[in-house]
């Protein structure tokens, strides 16, 4: 079991449920959560279970919530398998935070509390400066990048190699959607987000975060982490720390980050969070090993098979 990879998703991938078969069945995750709604005041759990869909969805509500449960999946993982222990380590935007929490580089604890203000900075930030975002598909890297110079919006996130996030203003957005259609994408589709994540709009939340992650106790992760930012291995807190405030505004390279993931000897991969979409983006980027979602009761019962 040294040989595994753990990978965390991020904002989108939530639903009204998730996590309560984990919370009712194993006290590990019923820990998780019950302290994260002391953490933070209010009851997130109840949230996460009951919603309603558009308070879950919402950034501050949706970053601590994927955060927790995520963890609350971890915690029973380590539970059911408890010399596990992975050599890699990496998150989709948000996912990068409880990657870090999950190679012992924070307390989970701390990292909720961090998170909570990136949810509040970001959703403060999507207010002050409007926008949204687009997902183009079937475009190469170049041609969106001149689509995206040419409307005035920014790349934000790198999912695939033919799957490529704009963000910006509503109005740069409704012009790179056809620009990019001219240039033979084959389809472009706005998002049902509440700002322009990724991109320079989110300034001020960038730099509110920054402040934030100051005092911060980071530690040296003990596997192989991988930044959005960079897609590079990092392992020195301080430059951990500027990374995190720095993805507030670039571009998430996750297609660079699954080729690290490539090279880093682990033969098979968990999706520990709500969802499966990095399974799929996974394998649209060429990982050659296989990823394995672990995000409910009966992700986690088969993998007793797989990890037996």
């Amino acid at each position: 079991m040294n040989t595994v990879g753990f990978l965390f998703p991020g904002q989108g991938a939530q639903f009204v449920g998730m996590g309560r078969d984990l919370y009712d069945h194993f006290p590990a995750a019923k820990a998780i959560f019950d302290r994260a709604d002391a953490v933070l005041g209010y009851s997130l759990s109840r949230i996460c279970f009951e919603g309603p869909e558009e308070e879950l969805t919402r950034t501050l509500n949706a970053q601590p919530a994927i955060y927790a449960m995520s963890l609350a999946a971890l915690a029973v993982l380590r539970e059911k398998f408890p010399g596990i222990k992975p050599v890699f380590a990496a998150g989709l935007s948000l996912g990068e935070w409880t990657a870090l929490a999950a190679a012992a580089a924070l307390p989970w604890e701390e990292g909720l509390k961090l998170v909570q203000v990136r949810a509040q900075a970001m959703e403060a930030a999507a207010q002050k400066n409007p926008g949204t975002m687009a997902s183009a598909l079937g475009l190469s890297l170049d041609l969106c990048r001149q689509a995206a110079q040419e409307a005035g919006c920014e790349i934000a996130n790198l999912n695939t190699p033919d799957q490529t996030v704009f963000s910006g203003t509503v109005e740069s957005i409704d012009r790179v959607i056809p620009l990019a259609e001219a240039k033979g994408a084959k389809k472009v589709i706005p998002l049902k987000v509440g700002g322009a994540f990724h991109s320079s709009l989110m300034k001020d939340a960038r730099e509110t975060l920054a402040r934030a992650l100051q005092p911060a106790a980071f530690k040296t992760p003990d596997c192989t982490f991988v930044p959005n930012a960079t897609a590079q291995p990092v392992s020195d807190p301080a430059e951990i720390k500027d990374l995190l405030a720095r993805q507030v505004t670039s571009s998430v390279c996750w297609v660079e980050t699954m080729e690290a993931a490539g090279k880093s000897g682990a033969v098979l991969y968990l999706e520990i969070g709500p969802n499966k979409v990095l399974k799929g983006l996974a394998r649209k980027c060429g990982l050659q090993a296989p990823v394995e979602p672990c995000g409910t009761k009966e992700d986690l019962e088969k993998l007793t098979t797989t990890l037996g």
